[in-house]
């Protein structure tokens, strides 16, 4: 079906939708780069590109070679620099909620495995800040702590929490089924009305909730009361026994 033409030039349904596909992906892409140092790496790429180019039009021969042998690895080689976002789109393309409606898959054990940390850490007393990585990169976050990439666990989390451990104070840091970071350091929030009514913990689950759209788990140690911060808001005090389904319907948005 053509939608117009122009002398030699078509233009149909399918090329729209060609169109339209690839600049989903080209938009999905620079989501996950955005907060990341991948843009400076593509700056540095492109420069690379700008010095080729110049060396071929200038025949210069010492350049032509050496590119020429570079572009033989340089696919891997990009592979190999973009894993961490390459691994994060993969991931979220199967966490995408239309195609888990056809696929059928749950990803619970996030829901399991958070609800069962923040429900023992607030039964021992322990303060907790937990931070769920959705669509929104996290990784200039992760790195400013420990990074760990260790496998996800409610044992893991109260580890890390523990008093007086090497990792207790900070954030962690959740993407998939990994803790990625522990440790991490979080902006606090700007607004008014949080100044003085809550504390650290709180103001920095506030804060990276409102730069970005993760889901932030935060356990008092003075009062063991359970809150999650999403989009910049705090649901505060949220009732034990209502706390997984609480969880599980942020996580569904």
């Amino acid at each position: 079906m053509t939608l117009f033409s122009y002398d030699f030039i078509k233009f149909g349904f399918m090329d729209l939708i060609d169109i339209m596909i690839v600049s989903f992906i080209i938009f999905q892409v620079l989501k996950l780069m955005r907060g990341t140092r991948s843009v400076q790496i593509i700056i540095g790429l492109l420069l690379i590109a700008g010095v080729a180019f110049v060396a071929y039009w200038f025949q210069l021969q010492g350049l032509t070679w050496l590119f020429s042998n570079l572009a033989t690895f340089g696919l891997i080689a990009l592979v190999i620099v973009f894993q961490p976002e390459l691994r994060s789109v993969l991931a979220q393309f199967g966490q995408n909620r239309i195609l888990r409606r056809f696929v059928r898959l749950e990803h619970r054990k996030t829901l399991d495995e958070v609800s069962r940390a923040a429900l023992r850490l607030a039964e021992l007393r322990y303060g907790g800040l937990i931070v769920i990585e959705r669509r929104t990169g996290l990784r200039n976050f992760a790195e400013s702590g420990k990074l760990l990439n260790a496998e996800l666990s409610s044992e893991m989390l109260i580890t890390l929490f523990t008093p007086y451990t090497p990792l207790h104070d900070g954030a962690v840091i959740i993407s998939g089924d990994y803790i990625v970071a522990a440790a991490a350091s979080l902006p606090l929030t700007t607004k008014p009305r949080y100044r003085k009514l809550y504390g650290m913990r709180h103001k920095a689950a506030i804060g990276v909730s409102e730069v970005s759209d993760s889901i932030v788990v935060v356990i008092s140690e003075e009062t063991s009361k359970i809150s999650i911060a999403y989009d910049g808001i705090l649901d505060l005090n949220i009732d034990k026994s209502e706390f997984r389904d609480r969880l599980a319907d942020y996580l569904s948005r």
